[in-house]
């Protein structure tokens, strides 16, 4: 087993953080799986994991945290670093789904999933993140999309939110390198199964703009058939995968992980997009003398090694 890590995942009562937290924890570390309203919402789920915790004893724990507030991100944090003095890795997973006619959707909708998608991402960072810079070491996993980089008619809000926080993510994964902080972006097809994404997405409140589409009637209601459609046979198509990338992503030693890592049933060619950015980001960099900041490894060596401005 790799070194025991004290790990955080938002969103932990379902889909893909419910798996990734009981994978990590059944590899042997310390796993907080974090949710809103343990008492009311999601009363059920930590029920269920507790119960999981306690059957194959495992150090899996369910941590009150609701992504919307900035006080709830620093308590949870707070409780982690009394308890162990440290958080070691932050998986920052929650989020919601929204589907249907873009224009149909009002700005406060779209403001709401921006918020909970991307936005919730910084209030859990700017908690965690003053410790993992004292320690000089630190992991960043973010449950990132690849509709940001090919995006699906019907997903407007929720593409501009993963897009949002994606590049928030990229931009940030920058600032924190220098102190021994990695970052990687897991970049998920469309597992329309095994997540509440779709089963729980929320629909479009102008109804009145949606009945002035007629030229796309059932269209919007035939995306997850459609995507369902276009899975490879010879990729698997279940999203266990995702949580199994995680936990190898998390093994891996310090300055050796990937900087994105795309899992896609439907094969879009998300990862050719990726090594073209990489490939331009690099160049770009270098031109400005501040390559250093794309490897943590070479980064955390000393601050100084970036070129002046002359």
């Amino acid at each position: 087993m790799s070194e025991q890590q004290i790990i955080l995942v938002t969103g932990g009562g379902s889909g893909i953080g419910k798996l990734a937290a009981l994978e990590l924890a059944r590899t042997g570390h310390i796993v907080y799986a974090s949710m809103r309203d343990l008492r009311g919402h999601s009363k059920e789920r930590r029920e269920q994991l507790a119960e999981i915790a306690r059957d194959e004893n495992i150090e899996l724990h369910v941590l009150e945290l609701d992504v919307r507030s900035e006080a709830s991100a620093r308590a949870a944090a707070d409780l982690i670093l009394a308890r162990h003095g440290r958080i070691d890795v932050v998986i920052n997973n929650a989020a919601m789904m929204m589907h249907g006619l873009t224009e149909a959707f009002r700005p406060e909708q779209i403001a709401e999933i921006i918020d909970l998608n991307a936005i919730s991402w910084m209030r859990v960072n700017r908690a965690v993140l003053p410790a993992m810079r004292r320690a000089g070491r630190g992991l960043l996993i973010y449950t990132g999309s690849g509709i940001n980089r090919l995006p699906d008619p019907f997903t407007g809000p929720y593409a501009a939110s993963k897009a949002a926080g994606d590049v928030l993510a990229e931009v940030m994964a920058l600032e924190v390198s220098r102190y021994g902080i990695e970052t990687v972006i897991i970049q998920p097809g469309a597992y329309t199964s095994g997540t509440d994404h779709f089963k729980h997405a929320v629909g479009p409140a102008d109804q009145e703009v949606a009945a002035q589409y007629d030229r796309l009637n059932g269209l919007s209601d035939e995306l997850a058939a459609r995507l369902n459609s276009t899975n490879l046979p010879d990729r698997r198509h279940d999203v266990e995968e995702v949580a199994e990338a995680i936990r190898d992503i998390v093994a891996m030693s310090p300055g050796a992980r990937p900087r994105r890592v795309d899992i896609d049933p439907q094969g879009r060619g998300v990862d050719e997009i990726n090594e073209v950015t990489a490939r331009l980001q690099r160049n770009y960099f270098e031109r400005m003398g501040i390559e250093d900041l794309l490897d943590v490894t070479a980064a955390n060596a000393s601050s100084a090694d970036a070129k002046p401005l002359s």
